[in-house]
């Protein structure tokens, strides 16, 4: 196979895969954000503690991220159907794509938020702080790096899923590689399907490790946190007192 008939099935691979990766990134991210800072809060000493409620859901994430990908497609296929009327292409990829990126990153963000100095959240409830407060003002901003974080290797993770997909027809590059590379032994369009996946995961890493360092750079610039506020205002009073004993 030529350079130019090869040309446009990259081409239209590479957009199916970005246009999977990227819907399913998103859908995963509002789906798994609420749902890892939800752990963190219902957990014993939480915010929201709930024993029952962090055990259901934790149990929910263990399985679904317990669960292969090519068997979550073939359980979803009828949910895939019913929401895309299709279990073929890149459309019906995005479902199991999405489904099974939520719980990942779930558990990432479980993880970042819990590193988080629990320092800051005390000083933000000695402030009249209520739960809301405390998740937007200090959990996610004091997070976000690791965030970035996480987002970055969910990414990478669904790249590799949606590879994955194309072995039953779920489109992209994977689709490509399998029809061309393996059923037609093009094996020159095969090791060039392999580059291209290397060379998105290699550009793909790397902006989200440069956004993770600029994003922590800028947080150590910003001052002290609120904590830190906190007791420089507590300072002066303490001067007063001594100077009056």
């Amino acid at each position: 196979m030529t350079w130019s008939e090869m040309q446009p099935l990259l081409e239209q691979a590479c957009t199916e895969t970005l246009i999977m990766v990227g819907w399913s990134t998103l859908i995963a991210v509002v789906g798994g954000l609420p749902l890892g800072i939800l752990l963190v809060l219902t957990d014993r000493g939480g915010l929201l503690q709930n024993t029952v409620v962090n055990k259901v859901i934790g149990q929910i994430v263990n399985i679904g991220r317990s669960l292969p990908f090519i068997i979550l497609m073939v359980a979803l296929m009828n949910f895939t159907r019913w929401v895309t009327g299709t279990t073929i292409g890149s459309e019906a990829a995005i479902v199991p794509l999405a489904i099974g990126g939520i719980p990942f990153f779930a558990r990432l963000v479980e993880t970042a938020v819990r590193e988080v100095d629990h320092g800051l959240v005390e000083a933000v409830q000695a402030m009249g702080g209520n739960t809301w407060t405390i998740v937007r003002k200090v959990l996610v901003p004091e997070a976000l790096p690791s965030l970035i974080a996480s987002t970055t290797t969910t990414v990478i993770a669904l790249v590799g899923y949606s590879a994955m997909a194309g072995t039953v027809g779920g489109g992209g590059l994977g689709d490509l590689a399998v029809r061309y590379g393996y059923q037609r032994f093009e094996t020159g369009l095969m090791w060039i399907t392999v580059a291209i996946l290397a060379v998105v995961i290699s550009l793909i890493q790397f902006a989200g490790d440069f956004a993770a360092r600029a994003l922590h750079h800028r947080g150590a610039r910003s001052g002290p946190g609120p904590k830190l506020r906190l007791l420089k205002g507590e300072k002066p009073a303490t001067a007063e007192v001594g100077k009056a004993a």
